[in-house]
């Protein structure tokens, strides 16, 4: 009988691995001549697509457009299409629909409703031959290979190394990376690898073993990572999980916090992590338990340390802990991670 968990421990371990391959001559290059066709269409602003763990990445991928390209990017409701009839003027824009499994009717209605309006449309999918890439002009393998799991772990973070790779390429007009770039993005499957090593996660599991809800914050880039943390532990342990920006979680959330209330903060080295010095302290005062996962320690705050890299790496690295975690928590309340209660790894909807 194959053990609890087992699954997604297997899919988790694989990241690193995934990563290289992602890398690799033939899937990076594959990215570049996408993002050079893209960068020769001069798009003026960026939609993307998405449903549960795949709108994580999404969010992550608007953040890098915005931030690395100086285009406007939001994320689309699908429903606007699917539900509501709605033709959104998409011409002149790059549409980017974002699926692991590439199988979800409402995005590719959205992308085939968007490539009638004249927009460029994109399928970045785990699933090359599926129906979101073959209504896409353009797709994106992000070839993490089959998840046994049901909660996705190693195709989130996938999404996340082709979205840097596609964005930085558009950045550089060819599709090809500066060397810096290169060098910086190829030292991250031995990052993950030591992250992954480090067994302070599971040791943190039974803190949580019989707390009612949680709370996950992060500004920035580190904001995906929370709302994503918050969704590997609602759907594997099944606790109510609340994301916020760590700037909207002053503005009112802030009263829920107290010493019943867990708060696991991600707090990176760039502008991101840095705001969040305004929001630790607040917290403190609520005698709120938090534990930060980052590269530097926070007085107050149990740590779970991650490798320093840029602030656009960080996503890579800081959600390999939060996986472990919700792994482990799920074991210690005697769930099933591999196979939550009412799920399943196709979710259609419309």
């Amino acid at each position: 009988m194959t053990r609890a968990g087992a699954g997604m421990a297997a899919d988790i371990d694989e990241q690193p691995a995934g990563y290289e391959r992602l890398l690799s001559a033939e899937h990076a290059g594959a990215i570049a001549r996408v993002a050079a066709v893209i960068a020769e269409s001069r798009p003026r602003h960026v939609v993307f697509t998405a449903r549960g763990t795949s709108d994580h990445a999404a969010l992550y991928g608007a953040y890098l457009t915005e931030i690395r390209l100086g285009l406007p990017a939001g994320l689309a409701s699908p429903s606007v299409v699917t539900l509501y009839g709605g033709r959104p003027d998409l011409s002149d824009a790059l549409v980017v629909g974002v699926s692991q499994s590439g199988g979800s009717p409402d995005l590719t209605e959205v992308l085939r409703e968007a490539r009638a309006a004249g927009a460029l449309t994109l399928a970045v999918t785990n699933a090359p031959d599926s129906p979101l890439a073959d209504v896409a002009e353009l797709s994106v393998d992000i070839a993490a290979g089959h998840e046994r799991a049901v909660a996705a772990t190693k195709t989130y973070t996938a999404e996340l190394l082709a979205l840097l790779l596609l964005v930085e390429g558009i950045r550089a007009g060819d599709g090809v990376l500066p060397a810096e770039e290169r060098a910086a993005v190829a030292a991250l499957p031995e990052l993950a690898a030591r992250t992954l090593a480090d067994p302070t996660p599971a040791q943190l599991a039974p803190r949580y073993r019989f707390a009612a809800q949680l709370v996950t914050t992060g500004r920035g880039y580190a904001y995906p990572t929370a709302r994503e943390a918050a969704l590997k532990l609602m759907e594997t342990s099944y606790l109510p999980a609340l994301a916020f920006s760590g700037a909207d979680l002053l503005h009112g959330p802030l009263a829920m916090t107290n010493p019943d209330v867990p708060v696991l903060a991600v707090v990176g080295s760039g502008p991101g992590g840095r705001s969040m010095g305004k929001v630790l302290p607040r917290l403190g005062e609520r005698r709120a338990d938090v534990v930060v996962v980052g590269s530097a320690d926070v007085e107050g705050a149990t740590r779970i340390a991650v490798p320093e890299v840029d602030e656009r790496y960080a996503p890579l690295l800081d959600i390999l802990p939060l996986q472990r975690l919700a792994l482990a928590l799920a074991l210690t309340r005697g769930e099933d991670p591999d196979a939550p209660r009412g799920l399943k790894k196709v979710t259609a909807t419309m």
